[in-house]
């Protein structure tokens, strides 16, 4: 997730279990880009002794050739194309989450690509731009290609994160495609993740913002899976959580300014407050602008001996999705 799951991220979601394989923040890729610094980083400086791919987002070929050869160049476990992104100011370029309005486009990108990248080559999509009755289309040509790794976030573009995903367009791609598929999309829990898995027959979950919510929950699934006790965080391990992202993400951005952290946490504190007494947490701590107030409102909604909700809330339109039961 672009802006969130950065290098520190990645290291403190280590220490909680973590995933099997990272995935970058996107590489920007335009004719006259450069790799980014920062994002780079998480690969070359990357300690959590898991495999990282590097992911890049654009819709010029020989501009995406070069910076896959750049990035290969590096320790990297594959190289992603991002097909999924649905930020508006990435579709009017065609690129992410807009280039699936143009699947013959798609087609040649991914054949230049896989012409060129020596390693694992994977892609990221979605269902569709404005329907998922234009995914049987979509999976044509991602069959074209060698694809070794195709992730499907189940909405289209025009989706969003506020609708249910699809998760017969998923289960359609794990009976069309060679290679393993991954479900992506609305896994907040045990239950949403075992269920997915259930519906689609995908060969594994790809875990964005209920692990920013939950960084336990690699470990939760791993455990369901496992037939062990998984663990049960309270209120304290969250606020523990929340200075120790503060602390790793301000030491890895070296912000002098605690009101520019503070902002900083707000990206991952949409997604930590969701569901909290009602709403009030979540009220409150959009409105911090100082690092004390920042601290003092989620010690007052997390210094104690309490569960955490189970899930958000089914309304919000953040984590709305299928039912576990379904």
């Amino acid at each position: 997730m672009q802006d969130v799951t950065d290098l520190p991220f990645m290291r403190l979601l280590a220490g909680y279990g973590g995933p099997d394989l990272y995935v970058t923040e996107y590489f920007r890729v335009t004719p006259d880009s450069c790799l980014d610094a920062a994002t780079l980083r998480s690969i070359t400086e990357n300690e959590t002794g898991r495999p990282v791919i590097a992911q890049m987002i654009g819709q010029d070929i020989p501009a995406l050739l070069r910076t896959a050869r750049e990035l290969e160049r590096h320790p990297v476990a594959g190289i992603d194309l991002n097909l999924g992104c649905p930020a508006p100011v990435v579709c009017r370029k065609d690129a992410g989450g807009g280039l699936l309005r143009q699947p013959e486009r798609v087609d040649e990108i991914l054949r230049a690509l896989r012409g060129t990248i020596q390693g694992r080559f994977t892609v990221k999509c979605r269902v569709g731009y404005a329907d998922k009755a234009e995914f049987p289309r979509l999976l044509e040509v991602f069959q074209k290609h060698d694809i070794q790794m195709l992730t499907i976030h189940g909405r289209t573009v025009r989706d969003a994160y506020k609708t249910p995903v699809h998760p017969e367009c998923v289960a359609m791609a794990v009976q069309a495609m060679t290679c393993p598929v991954i479900a992506n999309g609305n896994v907040v829990d045990v239950p949403t993740g075992a269920a997915y898995l259930r519906r689609t027959g995908a060969a594994g979950l790809m875990i964005g913002r209920g692990a920013i919510r939950n960084p336990w929950l690699f470990a939760q699934l791993r455990a369901h899976w496992e037939g062990r006790t998984a663990p049960s965080p309270g209120r304290r391990d969250l606020l523990e959580y929340v200075h120790r992202l503060y602390e790793e993400t301000a030491a890895f951005h070296r912000s002098p300014c605690p009101e520019k952290q503070v902002q900083k946490m707000k990206r991952y504190m949409v997604f930590i407050s969701t569901g909290i007494d009602e709403g009030r947490f979540e009220h409150r701590i959009r409105r911090a602008a100082a690092e004390d107030e920042f601290f003092s409102i989620c010690r007052e909604h997390l210094d104690r001996d309490e569960p955490l909700p189970v899930r958000p809330p089914v309304e919000s339109s953040v984590f709305c999705g299928f039912s576990a039961l379904d």
